[in-house]
């Protein structure tokens, strides 16, 4: 006959099987649907003013606002695939044509390097103009290259599969968002006491300062910096700009780029064209880091340079494309709740 004693520890037991269970079958979904669940909060507010417009027909106004996140987040991306294409195809062409003819001579500044310009030099130019020996050289790279490609493109590929996902379970997140809250908050509750409320909007308030703050303005420097890169007839425009996109979290990350540009261009007896990409960038494209990213994030999350930077890289070795996103959101999100919970001068508003 079985103990009172017994009784429960078979209904935990029942019970943490069944959660395991649940959470090996979702675990596949798990970025999507953190990634939608962070979809539906940014984006909560437009979603009740276009309920409110369609007269409070909650399905209707899901669908519309799917649609509109789809437009938004799929739109881009679909675009830079096709101009990647592109690309690759102009870079394959020009692989070609060097293939044929060799390596130019190595420019002379390249010596003036510091402490490796010397090196490289002589390394480049034993294959000026000999292409016999860079062919030799370049099949040593072939089958790393190869792997690598394939590597990258399963992840680019999983990152757009996520994001198609998450784009889907968003409908059910706006349809549902308000019971779905609702239940956080009591289970919250029932952890944190009266701070949960207080918990979950600091919460929000973070999520929404990290997506249109850090991410909004990295994106926004990709864009613009692709379209500057661009008119300047620089190769490769659009990888640039994702190179960007990517480096904006470091301070000194995109004049990196749009300066390495320049600076070809210069090379290339563009100087006109150089000073454009340069002006373009220190005027536009920094101006987006410099003065519109700081006025976001510190209406929505005051962060330190490491949680960004740890999370954007982190978040892509972690979740792939998608992670960029969801790295930096999920860190910044502990750090703040750490943060709230162990200072001891952080309390909640009294409630009436």
């Amino acid at each position: 006959m079985l103990t009172p004693h017994s009784d429960r520890f078979l209904a935990i037991l029942a019970l943490t099987l069944l959660g395991a269970g649940c959470v090996l079958v979702l675990w596949p979904f798990l970025t999507a649907l953190i990634w939608a669940a962070i979809l539906a909060s940014t984006s909560w507010p437009a979603f009740l003013r276009l309920d409110r417009l369609v007269g409070d027909r909650r399905t209707l106004a899901a669908t519309l606002m799917t649609l509109l996140v789809t437009v938004v987040l799929l739109g881009p991306i679909a675009a830079v695939a096709l101009a990647l294409a592109d690309n690759v195809a102009e870079l394959g062409r020009a692989a070609t044509a060097l293939v044929k003819e060799g390596l130019p001579d190595a420019p002379a500044w390249l010596a003036s390097v510091p402490l490796v310009g010397q090196t490289l030099h002589d390394y480049w130019q034993q294959f000026a103009h000999d292409s016999p020996r860079l062919m030799a050289e370049l099949e040593k790279l072939a089958k790393p290259a190869q792997a690598a490609a394939i590597a990258g493109g399963r992840i680019v590929g999983q990152g757009v599969l996520d994001m198609g996902l998450s784009v889907f379970l968003a409908f059910f997140f706006f349809v549902h968002g308000e019971a779905l809250a609702r239940r956080l908050r009591i289970a919250l509750e029932r952890l944190a006491g009266l701070r949960a409320t207080y918990l979950l909007g600091i919460a929000r308030g973070t999520v929404t300062g990290v997506i249109y703050g850090i991410l909004g303005t990295g994106l926004a420097q990709g864009v613009l910096a692709a379209i500057g890169f661009g008119i300047a007839g620089v190769p490769g425009a659009v990888l640039l700009g994702v190179a960007t996109f990517f480096l904006s979290v470091v301070p000194v990350g995109p004049p990196l780029v749009w300066g390495g540009a320049a600076i070809w261009l210069f090379q290339q007896d563009q100087p006109a064209w150089a000073a454009f990409v340069a002006a373009w960038g220190f005027f536009l494209v920094s101006t987006v880091d410099n003065v519109i990213k700081p006025f976001i994030i510190s209406r929505g999350a005051s962060l330190p340079f490491a949680i960004v930077f740890l999370g954007v890289l982190g978040g892509v070795l972690a979740f792939g494309v998608i992670g960029a996103f969801l790295g930096p959101t999920l860190l910044a999100v502990g750090y703040r709740l750490s943060t709230e919970w162990t200072t001891e001068a952080a309390a909640p508003p009294a409630e009436e």
